[in-house]
Parts: C-alpha cells; sequence; structure tokens
C-alpha cells in the first residue's frame, strides 16, 4: 500500500522544474543597500551553480527602491554565462529602455489581487497597473524580449484581507492575455497553507495553462517549502527561490524572506524532481551570503 501511495504521488509530480533566482533583485530590495561588486559577485557565483534563470537587477524609481540604483552597472560588469537568462523588473517604459540598454535577456512586470496593496505598492488601481503593461510589452515584443508577470498577494493582502482566488485567476488570464509568456503568483506576506494554495492554484488553472503559472513564496509561517510542494502536485513546474532566503517585501511590513533556493533544490531532489542546479556550489553562495551581505548590513535570513 505504501510504495502504491508513493508512487501515485511520484507520477503526479513534473519531471523536471525550472527555478527562477530573485535573490540578487527582488531578496536584496528589501535588503540595506550593499556594494556593487557584492552584487556582482553573488551573480557570478549564482551563475556557475546550474541555474538558468537569475533576475539580477530592476529598472525602477532610485529614490523609490535605492537598492537597485545601480542595476545598469550590474548587468554591465557581470560575467554572463550563454546559458542563463539575465532579467530585470521594468515597471515602466523608461524602466524598459534602460533595461534594453543594458542587454537583458528577459523582463518583468508586476501587479496585484489587491486594490489597496496596488494603490501602495505602484501608485495605480490594478485596472490601470494592466493598461501600462502594454506598451512596455509592445516595446519588449519589438526588441524579442520575453516579458514575465508577477501578480502579488495571492493569498493574502496585508491591507484588505484574504484574496478571491477567482481574482486571482482572473488576473492572471489578463496577464497572459495582454503577452506575459508566464505569471508568478507570490504569496507576498507568507500566509499561505497547503490547503489554500491548492484552492488558489485549482482556481487559476480552470483559466490559465499550468506550464505559464510559476509560485512564488515568502516564508513567514515556515509554510513555503510545503506550499511549493502542494503545486508541484497540482503541476506547476517554475518556482521562484531566493538564495539564503534573501528578501521580504518593502510594502508588506512582517513579511519575512523569500523561500531559500538551496531548500527548494533539496526538495526537489528528495522526491526525485531534477532541478539542474548543483546544490553543493549553492550552499557554497549561501554562505557568501552570510559571510559578506549578513555580516555587513546585519540581514536576517537562513542560517540553516
Amino acid at each position: 500500500m505504501t510504495g502504491g501511495y508513493a508512487h501515485s504521488l511520484s507520477s503526479a509530480l513534473p519531471k523536471s522544474v525550472k527555478i527562477v533566482e530573485v535573490g540578487p533583485r527582488d531578496g536584496l530590495q528589501n535588503e540595506k543597500a550593499v556594494p556593487l561588486e557584492v552584487k556582482v559577485e553573488l551573480i557570478n557565483q549564482l551563475s556557475k551553480t546550474g541555474l538558468a534563470h537569475i533576475e539580477s537587477g530592476a529598472f525602477v524609481l532610485a529614490k523609490k527602491i535605492p537598492q537597485m540604483a545601480d542595476s545598469d552597472l550590474v548587468f554591465q560588469h557581470i560575467q554572463r554565462k550563454a546559458n542563463v537568462s539575465y532579467s530585470a523588473l521594468t515597471p515602466n517604459l523608461k524602466g524598459l529602455e534602460q533595461a534594453i540598454a543594458s542587454n537583458v535577456d528577459e523582463v518583468a512586470v508586476f501587479t496585484s489581487a489587491s486594490e489597496s496593496f496596488c494603490q501602495r505598492n505602484i501608485n495605480c488601481s490594478i485596472a490601470e497597473s494592466l493598461e501600462r503593461f502594454k506598451p512596455v510589452i509592445a516595446l519588449a515584443n519589438e526588441h524579442s524580449i520575453p516579458v514575465r508577470g508577477y501578480l502579488s498577494c495571492v493569498i493574502d493582502c496585508p491591507y484588505d484581507g484574504a484574496t478571491d482566488p477567482e481574482v486571482v485567476a482572473n488576473l492572471a488570464k489578463q496577464m497572459l492575455d495582454i503577452g506575459c509568456y508566464e505569471v508568478s503568483l507570490g504569496d507576498t506576506i507568507g500566509t499561505g497553507t497547503p490547503l489554500r494554495v491548492a484552492t488558489m492554484l485549482e482556481t487559476v488553472l480552470t483559466h490559465c495553462p499550468k506550464q505559464h503559472i510559476a509560485v512564488h513564496f515568502h516564508d513567514t509561517y515556515g509554510q513555503a517549502i510545503a506550499n511549493i510542494y502542494q503545486a508541484l502536485l497540482m503541476g506547476i513546474s517554475t518556482i521562484d527561490s531566493s538564495v539564503a532566503g534573501l528578501g521580504g517585501c518593502p510594502y508588506a511590513k512582517g513579511a519575512s524572506g523569500n523561500v531559500a533556493t538551496e531548500d527548494v533544490v533539496y526538495l526537489c531532489e528528495g522526491i526525485g524532481v531534477e532541478t539542474g542546479v548543483d546544490i553543493s556550489m549553492l550552499n557554497k553562495v549561501k554562505n557568501y551570503v552570510l559571510n559578506t551581505i549578513k555580516q555587513e548590513n546585519n540581514v536576517s535570513c537562513r542560517t540553516s
């Protein structure tokens, strides 16, 4: 019986996953600013681990997110690997133009499933944010740059409370319809649990193909790995994570770091899902984070 049950679970899992490393952007943007050379070294080390997608910066207003003010220099100085996609967050046309000048491989746009969070984060309504995407996506298409979408607060909002899964599903579909090749669903304040995640994903997957959906979990209550396992069982094969659990959210007080990339790789290896990532090399990068960024800035991140 046990073997049969284990086999049925295994057969539901994807054969492999794509891990999107968000530490150099989503991780560092919520920490005190670190020197350019540290950012560059972090990305260079991550590039050697087998990770195929590294979010490396953001072209945003420096006064709003000063930690990302040197993203153009980051892209200028990193040692790019041919098999790695280096992406950046671009909230508007000006940001995209800067990203194009920096020769990024991919860009991302973002909105929220919560009106209050959207207003506090990007100072507009959800509907307005979607309209803002359109010229960004059009220009990115002209330059053959893929566009990824982030959708935050898919479980709860720190201002509006629980999020309706139908709202998440409808917004994810709209983002795909206007040109995002993939939408990453973010549990921004880390309050999700496997059953709530399953309910949300079940609704989303009635509207959107699973191959175009990613998950992005924060680990506020230690639920991120359990939530990722639930998502894997439902066929999701793209996972966002941050080395050493760096990060949080500057607009969600109390949100702890992203799920640690090394924990995600360990989970996947343990259940027979291929990641292409060398966990021993990844742990060396984790140690670099703990011994440099953490020591310099008193970053609160995972140490185990």
